[in-house]
């Protein structure tokens, strides 16, 4: 297994990867296990190649590992990079969060 330095989080390629429902619903698919790149592309209705292009995104925002063995490519999901994207979604949570809170206490004290 491959460390990452945590200094290395590529959160453009991550949220580009999200971006697009294919791509979401692939990492749905792998979040159960291994998987084929045909057993992945089977459920979707698009050519294998247009699947594989898709993995290429996620394999390039290091969201997916593929293995080669001969002509089988088999992908693994890699959750590290989603969880550094949560982790940067939650600090801003917090901040909408406290600025909402700071909004209802001068609304409150605006009425009273």
């Amino acid at each position: 297994m491959v460390e990452r330095d945590p200094n290395d989080i590529d959160l453009d390629a991550i949220f580009g990867a999200l971006a697009h429902p294919t791509r979401r619903e692939l990492i749905e698919q792998l979040a159960s296990g291994p998987e084929r790149v045909g057993d992945l592309a089977e459920p979707h209705d698009m050519s294998l190649a247009a699947v594989s292009k898709h993995l290429q995104v996620l394999e390039d925002a290091d969201l997916i590992d593929v293995e080669k063995d001969g002509r089988v490519r088999q992908c693994h999901l890699d959750a590290a990079p989603l969880s550094d994207a949560f982790g940067w979604l939650t600090r801003y949570r917090v901040f909408w969060e406290d600025r909402f809170d700071a909004l209802e206490d001068h609304l409150e004290e605006a009425n009273q």
